[in-house]
This record gives structure tokens, sequence and C-alpha cells, in this order.
């Protein structure tokens, strides 16, 4: 979404956050980031976004995690309405660090962010589990 497509602020968090963003961030950074979520926040709008693969990349470039980061932030502002997510990392045995995006009442909660670290632990044994079974019925195991 080019800063010509972006719809003009009518008061809602995202909108809010955009602009702050676009104060607060390199202009290149800045057009990155609308380019990662322009797909994300059309699809939200059009009220489509339940078959939409959600990938926070650059496509060809590299994208920073800062960017990374804000991305996750304004798509979680446009889904929930809220502006005060945070994105927390995670240790998770399994697979190491996990970056997750929480409100900042949960991200400031030692136990609630241990649930969330066991529950993707879980996942994670799950989905092993699935392309175990996948593998051994010859069916494809890149879900």
């Amino acid at each position: 979404m080019s800063e010509s497509e972006i719809p003009p602020d009518d008061g809602r968090p995202v909108d809010v956050y955009l602009d702050l963003l676009s104060i607060r961030m390199d202009t290149e950074d800045y057009r990155l980031l609308l380019r990662v979520v322009e797909p994300v926040l059309r699809a939200i709008e059009e009220h489509r976004l339940s078959g939409l693969d959600l990938a926070l990349d650059g496509g060809d470039e590299e994208l920073p995690q800062e960017v990374r980061d804000e991305a996750a932030l304004v798509i979680a502002t446009a889904v929930t309405g809220r502006m005060d997510n945070e994105v927390v990392e995670l240790e998770v045995d399994e697979s190491g660090p996990v970056r997750v995006v929480t409100d900042a009442t949960t991200a400031a909660d030692p136990s609630r962010l241990d649930e969330i670290a066991d529950y993707i632990r879980q996942r994670h044994r799950q989905n092993d589990e699935l392309r175990g079974i996948a593998e051994a019925s010859g069916l494809p195991t890149d879900f």
C-alpha cells in the first residue's frame, strides 16, 4: 500500500498506528513495511482474512527484524483494534526462540508467557507426530 493508497484516517487504531510509524521509522523501512502489510490490511478490510497465508517477509529482499516486528504489530492492531500490543520473544526448547504478539498485560505476566510457550511446545510435538504419520503414509509433510 503506497502512501497514496492508504485510506484516510477515520480514527481506526491501525491508521493512528501507521501515522505514528510514518513519523518514527526511516522512510525506506516504512515503505517496506507498507509493502508487507498492505495485502493483509486489504484482506482484513474486505473480510477475507481466513484464506490468506500470512508471511512477514520482504519477498526477494531481506526484511529487517524491526520491520517484521512492526508489521506484526500493525496487523495485530488492525485485527484487535488495540494499540497496546507487544512483540515478545519466548524460549521454546524444540525450535529455539519464537516471537509472538500479545497484549501488554499478557506480555508483563511471566506465568501467562510460560503457558503460551508450553502451548507452542505442544503444537510442535503434535506437528512432528503428524509429519511422521504423513511420511509413513506417503503423504506430503510440508504443513
